[in-house]
């Protein structure tokens, strides 16, 4: 299990509030095909919300534990029906070439050799 300092959590909490569960567990609980679709989803997003449709408190954050373990992610929140998970793209993103407002991106920064 990844384990998160303080400030790192308040900013990914922060970054966190603005997006949408990705993933549902409902009735059946953390099934194989629950947990193959978060490792899908962790390998395309550092940070991912979960929503439980699960009314037991110590349910829900044993399914947290169990993500946290199985997956290799860190534990960001708990709060609610929602779980947010954290864990770090294994192939770092590239950088978007450099542009001003209002402006077209020239070949050069397009890469092209003409």
């Amino acid at each position: 299990m990844l384990s998160l300092t303080v400030a790192q959590r308040t900013e990914l909490k922060a970054r966190a509030h603005s997006l949408k569960p990705i993933v549902i567990i409902g009735n059946a609980g953390l099934t194989p095909a629950v947990l193959d679709e978060i490792e899908r989803s962790l390998k395309s997003h550092d940070l991912l919300k979960i929503r439980v449709m699960n009314d037991d408190r110590e349910a829900r954050a044993a399914m947290l534990q169990e993500i946290c373990e199985i997956l290799k992610a860190g534990a960001v929140q708990n709060i609610g029906k929602t779980l947010i998970v954290y864990r770090p793209l294994e192939i770092p993103l590239t950088k978007a070439p450099k542009r001003r407002p209002g402006k077209s991106l020239t070949k050069k920064q397009l890469g092209s050799k003409t």
